[in-house]
């Protein structure tokens, strides 16, 4: 049979022009990642030159501070300027009081990064479960979670992250009515112009069992699928993110993100607010592991996996890859 001339050697539109050299490719590139788009978490931990890698993170460490501040310098000299901390504390208990005292570990760090590292953007996660001895992220009463006496001291410790020197304060720990009570706070003690990262949409993840070992958070009873999402749920997920927007909320994030694109699209399409998504600790564990054992190609992966995050909607990606991202581009 006969081929098409003008099928096979006329074609008006060959989509393959524009893949044809690489800085063309560059040029129409629809989604693209910048280290503006790139917010780096790091752990920060008692001591004193103290750099301990997690076991189920490779490349990833515990920090103590003065090693937090090298860390965060050097990401800063290689163009990342938003961090994310998260704190071991020394001492656990019932109502999680390391979290919201004034010399608590990440106060301390805030403290010491504002210092030491000019014009970095320090962003504190602000839930509980780091800090009680029973792991979950508020107050027990009768074996559960209470939502409400939880609140008063997720705001407290927004506050004093606020006043050791945080500029954007994170609540996660899925509580209802979180984000109005720290908006109250923070503006009763002045700080109006701190702005609220909600982690308004988190599921009851299996991919965040590596960030346990990270931050030492892992429920010592049951676990948190009473107040984090079910992951068979989309429509739930905007209902939540509704009630944080009509608090106050000025950004929300989405956890995990690779699993949730789907939600991540849909939060992108409803809301005007930023939206955040968080490359969780399982799945850059996922991309870590298969990695070493030569299965993919990591940087390949790394990158395809972020390109995804990103075009389905996310203004900023959190992930640990942050340093390698922008040593990539």
């Amino acid at each position: 049979m006969a081929l098409n001339v003008f099928t096979m050697t006329n074609l008006v539109h060959r989509p393959r022009r524009l893949r044809h050299h690489g800085i063309i490719r560059n040029l129409v590139r629809e989604t693209q990642i910048t280290p503006n788009n790139l917010i780096y978490p790091l752990f920060v931990c008692a001591g004193e030159g103290v750099r301990r890698e997690v076991r189920s993170m490779p490349g990833v460490f515990n920090v103590s501070i003065d090693e937090l501040v090298k860390e965060a310098a050097a990401a800063q000299r290689e163009g990342i300027s938003s961090i994310i901390l998260f704190g071991l504390p020394e001492h656990k208990d019932e109502e999680g009081s390391g979290a919201y005292d004034e010399d608590g570990i990440v106060q301390r760090a805030t403290k010491a990064l504002k210092e030491e590292v000019k014009d970095i953007l320090v962003i504190a996660d602000t839930c509980l479960c780091e800090y009680t001895s029973h792991g979950h992220c508020g107050t027990i009463a009768d074996g559960d979670v209470a939502n409400d006496p939880s609140l008063d001291l997720i705001a407290r410790t927004a506050v004093s992250q606020a006043q050791a020197g945080a500029d954007i304060i994170a609540p996660s720990g899925m509580m209802d009515g979180m984000v109005g009570a720290i908006r109250a706070a923070l503006d009763a003690a002045g700080f109006t112009h701190i702005s609220i990262l909600s982690y308004a949409i988190k599921y009851a993840s299996a991919y965040y069992g590596p960030f346990r070992d990270a931050a030492d958070s892992a429920p010592q009873f049951g676990d948190r699928r009473s107040y984090q999402m079910d992951p068979a749920n989309a429509r739930e997920a905007l209902r939540e993110a509704d009630l944080d927007v009509a608090q106050g909320a000025d950004m929300l994030m989405v956890k995990p993100a690779l699993p949730y694109l789907d939600i991540i699209k849909a939060a992108r399409e409803r809301y005007n607010l930023p939206i955040a998504a968080y490359q969780v600790s399982g799945e850059y564990a996922q991309i870590k592991a298969a990695a070493m054992n030569g299965w993919i190609d990591e940087e390949r992966v790394m990158m395809e996996s972020l390109t995804s995050i990103k075009r389905a909607g996310a203004d900023m990606i959190l992930t640990y890859y942050a340093r390698e991202v922008v040593k990539h581009l």
